[in-house]
This record gives structure tokens, C-alpha cells and sequence, in this order.
């Protein structure tokens, strides 16, 4: 049986053993998961913007995205990528939220110009 098929079947199965590993192995999770680095990094940041995470889950997300390699640009892309899918009021709540994982304060910069 291909490698591919044995995980849905035990994942759809709800597999608490192979679960467990596997969230256990979450420094391994990107060569478990089949992806390199930079992709694991967009995945997990495209998950945090359908789940309307709260601000500081996407620090660990964007910091290995980062340390991978990752261009910020590519890492704010995620954001157009899964518009479409998600909605725009998701992508609207999660751009603040990535833009402080990156080290920029939106808020503060669009008060700047405010005063201006």
C-alpha cells in the first residue's frame, strides 16, 4: 500500500498511537509531514488565517518561515493565496496579526500618516 494511503486511512481512523507520535515529533513535523521547511512554514500560516488565530500563534509560524528562508513578502502572499478560500473579512482580522510576527506594528504606522 502506498505511504500516502496508509496515512488518511489512519489519520480518517483517528489513530490516537500515530496521532500522538506525530505531535510528539513536532520538531521532525515538516519531514513527517512530507515538506520542506518553507512550505511547512506557508501551511501553517495559511492554517492560522482560517482559524482566526489569536496574534501570538503566528509568531512561531512566521519565525520558522523566517529562519527557513522565507521573504517576508512570501510569507504576507499567504494572505492573497487563501483570500479566495477563506473570505475576506479572515484575511482583513489576520494581517494585523501576521504584520506583528513580522515586526510590523500596522496600527502604529497608519496613525503616523494619520497625524500627518
Amino acid at each position: 500500500m502506498d505511504e500516502y494511503k496508509r496515512t488518511l486511512r489512519t489519520l480518517t481512523l483517528g489513530d490516537d498511537s500515530y496521532i500522538d507520535a506525530l505531535l510528539r515529533e513536532e520538531p521532525a513535523n515538516a519531514s513527517l509531514a512530507g515538506t520542506d521547511l518553507r512550505a511547512h512554514a506557508l501551511i501553517r500560516i495559511a492554517a492560522l488565517i482560517a482559524l482566526d488565530a489569536a496574534p501570538p500563534s503566528y509568531l512561531s509560524a512566521v519565525q520558522a518561515g523566517l529562519e527557513a528562508g522565507l521573504p517576508c513578502d512570501d510569507v504576507v502572499g499567504t494572505l492573497i493565496a487563501v483570500l479566495s478560500i477563506v473570505g475576506v473579512p479572515r484575511v482583513v482580522a489576520a494581517a494585523p496579526k501576521l504584520a506583528l510576527a513580522l515586526g510590523y506594528d500596522v496600527a502604529e504606522a497608519l496613525e503616523r500618516v494619520e497625524r500627518r
